[in-house]
């Protein structure tokens, strides 16, 4: 089961500990499995403001920030324009790739976030700096809710304001809006679909030195072995790999092209 298993122990903090109590419920079975309770309490001690997204990163559990917030985010978005449609769960499924064995136990969170009157940005926030390190990833995040909006056909007002404010609490560039919304500005990008500066998220008016600093950039952000080494979940490393290789041929043509 993975990441997505430990969620499953999570779901029972949900309403007992409002928009952090998943999180948190997640955290603490995992201290308490590994003998290291003592140490959530050291935010308290040390007279720090409370945070569930940081306690669950000291002990090492990244991955159920991931699954917690992504399935909880992904459930309010279904529910914000109406009742949630077949079609949209099954996006969700698809693009976070819920296994089998796990789909009883993210149903579950699922169903009690869709309603839930909790918001939905402090999740986003947790996600935001629990992964502050991979931006890449963040914007994987991103698109595959668009794709989750689109599920049930073209984007609402709705979603649109909802997808908005997930973007903002990400702390997100305008050009991961963008890429994530399937449009970059055709005032600054060429209509060529296959263009390498599109895929870098540049324009041509770029210097070299630029380009550059973009590819080197992005590479860190996406690269499989660095995102693996963060505790990115295997479903995002596996897409990273493909985008890292999309990220290389737009810079060697870039590169060709300009003598680089």
């Amino acid at each position: 089961m993975g990441y997505w298993g430990k969620i499953i122990g999570g779901t029972a903090g949900f309403f007992v500990g409002g928009p952090y109590g998943a999180v948190v419920g997640a955290a603490l079975g995992h201290a308490a499995d590994s003998g290291s309770v003592e140490s959530i309490r050291r935010p308290f001690m040390q007279g720090t403001a409370f945070n569930p997204a940081r306690m669950a990163g000291l002990l090492g559990r990244r991955e159920e920030v991931f699954a917690i917030t992504v399935t909880v985010l992904a459930a309010k978005l279904c529910k914000c324009d109406g009742p949630v449609k077949r079609s949209e769960i099954d996006a969700f499924k698809q693009n976070f790739r819920i296994p089998p064995a796990s789909a009883r136990g993210v149903g579950r969170l699922f169903d009690q976030a869709r309603d839930s009157n909790d918001s939905f940005e402090p999740y986003a926030a947790q996600l935001a700096e629990a992964f502050d390190d991979n931006r890449g990833m963040l914007e994987q995040v991103l698109t595959s809710l668009f794709k989750i909006a689109r599920a049930d056909g073209p984007l609402n007002a709705r979603e649109q304001e909802f997808l908005r404010r997930v973007f903002r609490r990400l702390g997100l560039d305008q050009a991961s809006w963008d890429r994530a919304f399937g449009e970059i500005p055709r005032a600054a990008m060429p209509v060529d679909d296959d263009d390498p500066y599109l895929e870098l998220g540049v324009t041509r008016a770029t210097s070299g030195e630029e380009l550059r600093a973009t590819w080197k950039r992005l590479m860190r952000e996406n690269h499989p072995d660095t995102l693996a080494s963060r505790g990115v979940p295997a479903a995002f490393v596996a897409r990273a790999s493909e985008k890292v290789a999309r990220i290389n041929a737009a810079w060697d043509r870039i590169k060709r092209e300009r003598g680089l």
